[in-house]
């Protein structure tokens, strides 16, 4: 018997959220060369795409706590791709301005659902 309340993991805005900036990193990785691919390139794609892997790790988990541990190793992910990774390219000049805004746009959101996310996990089994 299916459970009411379940939300399978691709209808969930946040994970959605962490979909598009994946593909948003994507674009701007496949510009990269080679030599900024290896040196901050890498790094960046694989923290990007962290942040839905571990919402989906997290949300397969059985115990509330090892879900919201996953759920923060997502948002470090998060953090680790713009605010860092994403920062550095901008410096460099390997990317645009319009693409860097791009990234910012969906962190924001991101951010916020995310951690709204966590917080709800958390409430949901304090009752």
């Amino acid at each position: 018997m299916a459970d009411k309340n379940y939300i399978p993991l691709k209808d969930l805005e946040v994970y959605q959220l962490s979909r598009e900036l994946s593909r948003i990193c994507w674009k701007i990785y496949s510009k990269l060369n080679f030599q900024q691919k290896k040196t901050v390139g890498d790094q960046f794609i694989t923290s990007a795409d962290s942040v839905g892997a571990n919402i989906a790790e997290g949300y397969a988990r059985f115990h509330y706590l090892d879900k919201i541990r996953f759920y923060y190793i997502s948002r470090g992910s998060l953090s680790e791709a713009v605010n860092h990774w994403s920062e550095i390219m901008l410096e460099r000049d390997f990317i645009s301005l319009s693409d860097f805004d791009e990234v910012k746009i969906i962190h924001q959101k991101l951010e916020v659902k995310l951690n709204n996310f966590i917080s709800s996990t958390y409430k949901s089994k304090q009752k």
